[in-house]
């Protein structure tokens, strides 16, 4: 985790610091800036006549990310590849098949957060803007990091929301 997010500090995109990792108690520790402020998340709940600036405001920092590249990160291909091979509940010619389609997609290296959703987006108190949790960042295709934050919208209760966003991001990349 220390590593991707090292990987990704690199870029210069607003992410909390990474200041040490060490070993407390038999267990690794990550010691970085803590974000004091709010999630994106909790304005939005708390201010929903704005929603549609909100995403939009959400929607250019994840488009930021796609931006950079970054390639000592694993590749987003081959961690779904190794899920997919993993699945004890699909028989192997289900397994071949996604692996097919998977293969036949574009090769892509562009930084995927993997977890993008307005929870890992901190404003902190000064109004700066951090995105957090890049535990499963990888390089990939960009349409597919899409694709989960919409799933993860959508997962969440929130169907008029997973709509809004998949229609901006069509519309904005």
């Amino acid at each position: 985790e220390a590593l991707t997010h090292a990987r990704v500090e690199a870029t210069g995109l607003p992410i909390p610091i990474i200041h040490e990792v060490s070993v407390i108690d038999n267990r690794w520790a990550i010691h970085m800036d803590l974000i004091e402020g709010e999630t994106l998340a909790q304005q939005m709940k708390k201010d929903p006549e704005h929603i549609d600036q909100y995403l939009e405001n959400m929607l250019d920092i994840q488009l930021e990310i796609h931006s950079k590249l970054v390639p000592k990160l694993s590749k987003l291909k081959d961690k779904l590849t190794r899920q997919i091979n993993e699945l004890a509940s699909l028989d192997e010619v289900k397994k071949y098949e996604l692996l097919t389609r998977l293969n036949s997609m574009p090769k892509h290296v562009k930084l995927c957060h993997g977890n993008f959703s307005p929870e890992n987006i901190m404003i902190g108190e000064d109004g700066r803007v951090y995105i957090v949790d890049w535990v499963a960042a990888r390089q990939g295709n960009a349409s597919a990091d899409a694709a989960r934050t919409y799933l993860l919208f959508w997962l969440a209760g929130d169907i008029d929301g997973a709509g809004s966003y998949l229609h901006l991001f069509c519309k904005k990349s």
